[in-house]
């Protein structure tokens, strides 16, 4: 009897550890400075194919307002004399993910004008532009409304202020690090703040105008200024601002 409850105890083992995600690739920034095998910096006000990044945003980008400390990638959102400063790192042609978990551990900036975010953009947005490419955000929050996460998806068919989204209350989310991930099957996508389930999109009919991901995405990690969504107003009072991000990981599900 007892080796017979010792095999089915290593059963149950085996079984949990075979369904244990994979990771597949990560950045746990635990070195001195930005791993740029992994990273690009994208620079400027976007100007001249896309001032304002596409939202009137208020920030410049810079290598300067970042850090690796303490195995931490910190983003400092700056307003210097008129100008306001921040930083825009992105994947894009070093490494792009199709399905998986995508995950990162962050603690939020705040204030009125901030918007920090951890987003994925199609790999063809080169050729097919935006929003044909697809876009999943999988965590933006805007310093106006405390206590709120988004989480959303554009698409050729909703986009924009149209886009399928879900914006969802969590007391005290700006305390501390939480944890924001998205599950990417060829099936759906479902959204998680601290591991609870915030938003599943799964349409039936999965063609090019609702479901562009089933290409490669690459990541992107900023906080924008000010702009469309992220303001109007900014409150030049909260400045210096950070925007600190543990770890991005990557499993296979």
């Amino acid at each position: 009897m007892k080796k017979l409850f010792l095999l089915c105890a290593l059963m149950v083992l085996y079984s949990c550890k075979a369904q244990q995600p994979q990771l597949v690739w990560s950045d746990e920034f635990n070195g001195n400075e930005l791993d740029l095998t992994s990273w690009n910096f994208e620079l400027g006000d976007g100007c001249p194919n896309l001032c304002g990044w596409g939202n009137n945003e208020r920030q410049v980008y810079t290598k300067d307002n970042h850090r690796l400390e303490d195995g931490k990638l910190i983003i400092t959102a700056r307003k210097d004399g008129d100008q306001y400063t921040s930083t825009r790192i992105t994947t894009q042609g070093k490494h792009v993910f199709q399905y998986g978990r995508m995950e990162a551990r962050a603690k939020l900036a705040i204030g009125q004008g901030i918007w920090p975010a951890f987003w994925m953009l199609g790999s063809d947005i080169k050729q097919v532009g935006w929003p044909a490419s697809g876009e999943i955000d999988i965590l933006e929050y805007v310093g106006r409304e405390a206590d709120m996460v988004y989480t959303t998806l554009h698409v050729p068919a909703g986009h924009g202020d149209s886009a399928f989204s879900k914006k969802t209350t969590f007391e005290a989310i700006e305390e501390g690090y939480h944890v924001y991930a998205a599950a990417w099957s060829p099936e759906q996508i479902e959204f998680f703040v601290d591991d609870q389930s915030v938003f599943i999109y799964n349409p039936e009919d999965k063609n090019k105008a609702v479901w562009p991901f089933d290409q490669p995405f690459y990541f992107i990690i900023n906080m924008a200024i000010g702009g469309n969504f992220g303001g109007p107003e900014v409150d030049d009072r909260i400045f210096p601002q950070e925007f600190s991000i543990d770890y991005v990981r990557v499993y296979k599900l």
